[in-house]
């Protein structure tokens, strides 16, 4: 088991934000965006799963903030990764998976299930060692049984 202090685990933060830059690289401005939208479209429409609504400023304004504070963060967890960093980095993600999951859940295209997927799985791997790391700590607390 991976604890939330040690070099293996700040190699999994590293890793998420890697898989961040690659993912979101492409939201993080206007013309990008552009691109991304019409790709992701294209694909929901050729596996069945739906197209994405069309393309319009507020849709764009939004995707492009969400892109740059994620591209910064990502830069900071690989240039800087902290334990707490991964801390944040999971709970952010089971936000983020939360926001997906309500939006599958009235409609949009499913091709943010691939998304929510990876979102949740990273989430869930750096939080682990946290919840773990607390329930030893709590163990040795209370102490052996005295029954």
């Amino acid at each position: 088991m991976i604890r939330p202090f040690t070099p293996a685990y700040l190699r999994v933060v590293r890793a998420s934000a890697r898989y961040d830059l690659v993912v979101t690289a492409g939201f993080a401005t206007p013309w990008t965006y552009t691109l991304v939208h019409d790709a992701l479209s294209s694909l929901g429409d050729n596996l069945g799963w739906g197209v994405l609504p069309p393309l319009d400023p507020w849709q764009s304004l939004y995707a492009t903030l969400m892109g740059s504070v994620v591209i910064v963060w990502a830069a900071l967890r690989i240039a800087r990764p902290l334990p707490v960093h991964g801390l944040l980095d999971g709970i952010a993600r089971l936000l983020f998976s939360a926001w997906m999951a309500y939006a599958l859940a009235h409609g949009v295209s499913r091709i943010l299930w691939p998304f929510l997927t990876v979102e949740a799985a990273w989430g869930i791997v750096q939080l682990v060692p946290w919840a773990r790391n607390a329930q030893l700590r709590l163990a040795r607390e209370i102490g052996p049984s005295t029954e």
